[in-house]
């Protein structure tokens, strides 16, 4: 892992979290983006250098809405940057991880992602991102 890329926090509402957050941090967001094929939406704030990445369901099935039903709104998940997703996760296949998604999938801020299973984490949704070069 080179360094924690951004903090995921599952939100109700992203509208009303980006005000609170923009308060909070005292600066807005910096971009919003819609994932498709996981159904989200999603706003990103900095803060010297780490991300802070607000996520909100944009259909009742997606994983944040399933999340938000069962837990509540609050921290989803720790982003690692990897410098070689592909590698990273056979490492950490070959070291007991259980890995969510088989292989890389595009997610939000021009990154291919892979999650790591809370089970084999100590309840913690770990995901590893890479930047998509060429894009």
């Amino acid at each position: 892992m080179e360094k924690l890329e951004h903090i995921g926090i599952a939100v109700k509402n992203l509208a009303e979290a980006n005000a609170l957050f923009a308060r909070l941090l005292g600066k807005e967001y910096y971009k919003i983006e819609t994932v498709e094929s996981e159904g989200v939406r999603t706003s990103f704030f900095e803060l010297n250098g780490v991300k802070i990445e607000l996520l909100e369901a944009t259909r009742p099935d997606s994983p944040i809405a399933k999340y938000i039903e069962k837990r509540g709104e609050g921290i989803h998940h720790l982003a690692f940057e990897v410098a070689d997703i592909r590698k990273s996760m056979e490492d950490y296949r070959r070291d007991g991880f259980e890995l969510i998604n088989p292989e890389p999938k595009k997610g939000a801020d021009n990154k291919e992602i892979c999650f790591l299973h809370p089970k084999s984490t100590n309840g913690v949704l770990v995901e590893l991102c890479q930047d998509i070069t060429g894009s």
